[in-house]
């Protein structure tokens, strides 16, 4: 395929990036441009490439020597290892540039005049000095008098005002191409990307994540980056994502924020919400108590194998949790009634579908107790051999479920989110 020296900056995001040999180095994740006094061309200085470890590096454009439609290649396959950090001046083009306001007095298109326009892509172009500059500006009309998407315009960068350091910094920027970016990204990999912008635009698209998703997302968030989202929410929005995130990192994210601040929180959530937090915060946070979930699989000695497949399905389950499904005499929601047993998946999977998962109880497995440390739960899990295990109180009560990935966010370093991951998926 033909290499090109005009392209649209989002058409690079995610291209694979190749060494000279052919060999994979990465992806590309954005353009780095620097924005000019006037109206000169910005410079591309070079793209933001992500490893298969997701550390996040800085490749001058001059090392590029072709643009492909499925590929970049480099000069060379000897890149600098250092993370990317943005310097003064810098602007990431498809974090900071996509979705601004601007205004346009091109001669060419005069419906655009004085009218408020969304840029939504940038066109990058190559020199004869072989340098890159961005020479276009794809924009569209902010509304239409019927409120409809107006069509596209590519305008030359000088005949296009809104586009400086100072303009950028404004708040209020739409984040419609930041979030198609993220669209089918699991939430870690959200987490990730939210946290390499720049604080203005962090917090726009997080005001722009449904209430579900940004939960998702500052579920896989280091503590620090939490807390700091969460305070800057707006109270009653802070509640709604504090009800969508699961219970127990609900509690741990409220038990680092001042004891009047959380307990407000807890208030303005919904009390059916609110109580099984209260009760994990209840507990050490080092404990079984305070590591464990109240929402494992639980259910009566009645119900079928087919039931209890039909619970295991659930695709909000994570894998650990599935793995168990724990009997109890009603009720079944936490605290239950007396605890009975449980039931490993693999068994389930050998059952007749109309047996009653009653007669297929496993009573042998030790249960863990509340006060229980992260040493004796560590144990636990090697000695079983197990992903998860419930937690049971003084009075024979099923009160939560410790899953393996709970011990280990407690084992790893405060800092592992903020470290290179060994794999990617």
């Amino acid at each position: 395929m033909a290499a090109v020296n005009k392209v649209f900056a989002a058409r690079l995001a995610g291209l694979v990036v190749l060494g000279p040999d052919g060999e994979s180095i990465g992806r590309v994740r954005d353009i780095v441009i620097t924005v000019r006094i006037g109206r000169q061309q910005p410079r591309v200085l070079g793209l933001v490439v992500e490893l298969a470890t997701r550390r996040k590096i800085f490749v001058p454009m001059l090392r590029v020597t072709a643009i492909e439609p499925t590929s970049v290649t480099l000069t060379t396959g000897n890149v600098s290892m250092r993370r990317f950090s943005q310097r003064t001046g810098e602007v990431l083009a498809l974090a900071q540039v996509l979705d601004s306001k601007v205004r346009t007095d091109d001669p060419d298109a005069e419906d655009l005049h004085g009218v408020d326009a969304v840029v939504v892509d940038l066109g990058i172009e190559q020199t004869r000095s072989r340098d890159w500059v961005v020479s276009r500006v794809a924009v569209r009309p902010h509304r239409t008098r019927l409120g409809r998407r107006g069509s596209m315009h590519v305008i030359d960068w000088q005949n296009v005002q809104g586009l400086t350091q100072m303009d950028l910094s404004q708040p209020g920027q739409g984040v419609s191409q930041l979030l198609a970016q993220f669209d089918g990204l699991r939430p870690a990999d959200v987490a990730d990307a939210i946290r390499d912008l720049p604080e203005k635009r962090r917090l726009e698209v997080a005001f722009a994540l449904d209430d579900q998703r940004l939960a998702d997302v500052i579920q896989e968030m280091p503590d620090d980056d939490q807390i700091d989202l969460v305070q800057t929410l707006e109270p009653g929005r802070a509640a709604d994502v504090l009800e969508a995130m699961d219970p127990d990192d609900a509690a741990d994210l409220l038990g680092e924020l001042p004891e009047p601040e959380a307990e407000a929180l807890l208030r303005l959530m919904d009390p059916q919400d609110s109580e099984p937090v209260r009760r994990l915060l209840e507990h050490s946070p080092d404990t079984a108590g305070g590591l464990m979930t109240p929402e494992p699989v639980v259910l009566s000695a009645s119900a079928t194998v087919a039931e209890a497949l039909a619970r295991v399905r659930n695709p909000d389950l994570t894998p650990a949790l599935a793995s168990l499904v724990f009997v109890v005499r009603p009720p079944t929601a936490t605290p239950t009634g007396r605890y009975l047993g449980c039931v490993h998946l693999q068994q389930l999977l050998r059952e007749p579908p109309a047996s009653l998962v009653g007669g297929v109880i496993d009573t042998t497995l030790s249960s863990l107790s509340p006060e229980d440390g992260l040493g004796a739960v560590t144990r636990y899990f090697a000695a079983y051999n197990l992903v998860c295990g419930p937690v049971v109180d003084e009075e024979e009560h099923l009160i939560g479920a410790v899953t393996v990935d709970d011990v280990l966010d407690h084992l790893l370093p405060d800092d592992w989110r903020e470290q290179e991951h060994v794999g990617h998926d």
